[in-house]
């Protein structure tokens, strides 16, 4: 992992939450991202049980909207109601990700701080082949700078 190349700053923890449609995937992910070295906080859920996701979701965002982790990983059933509560928070940009492309082009032209994964859709392995692409992507910058910058409501 030494050659891992990224904008986030990877020695700070990265944030992770899921609800129950999630667990399974948190649990495989958290042990590869482990065995690269990576530190986790691990902000739940930790049962298949079920659960509301916006308890999962706001302190994932709150961490990397303050700083304390370099990134979020969130996942759930569809990734939908996820992504709608981090997005919530004036600083997070919560994308959606399906494919190892996605999850490029939302750090790569969106600036994407936190990646949704929705665990029904895509198998475990594409799941963290979209993460491995969202922590080695750069922000481009430039043209897409200004339209980030225009995001957040006033």
């Amino acid at each position: 992992m030494s050659m891992l190349r990224s904008s986030f700053n990877l020695f700070q923890p990265i944030a992770i939450g899921c609800d129950h449609a999630g667990f399974v995937y948190k649990e495989e992910v958290i042990a590869q991202l482990k065995a690269e070295g990576f530190q986790l906080q691990d902000f739940g859920t930790h049962s298949k049980d079920s659960v509301d996701y916006p308890d999962f979701a706001h302190p994932v965002a709150n961490a990397v909207e303050k700083g304390e982790a370099a990134f979020g990983i969130l996942l759930c059933g569809s990734a939908n109601g996820v992504a709608i509560t981090a997005n919530k928070h004036q600083h997070i940009r919560a994308a959606i990700c399906w494919s190892a492309t996605i999850a490029k082009l939302a750090r790569l032209h969106n600036d994407a701080n936190i990646i949704c994964i929705p665990c029904r859709f895509v198998s475990v392995e594409l799941a963290l082949e979209m993460i491995w692409k969202f922590i080695q992507t750069e922000f481009e910058g430039g043209r897409h700078a200004m339209r980030v910058g225009k995001i957040a409501c006033m």
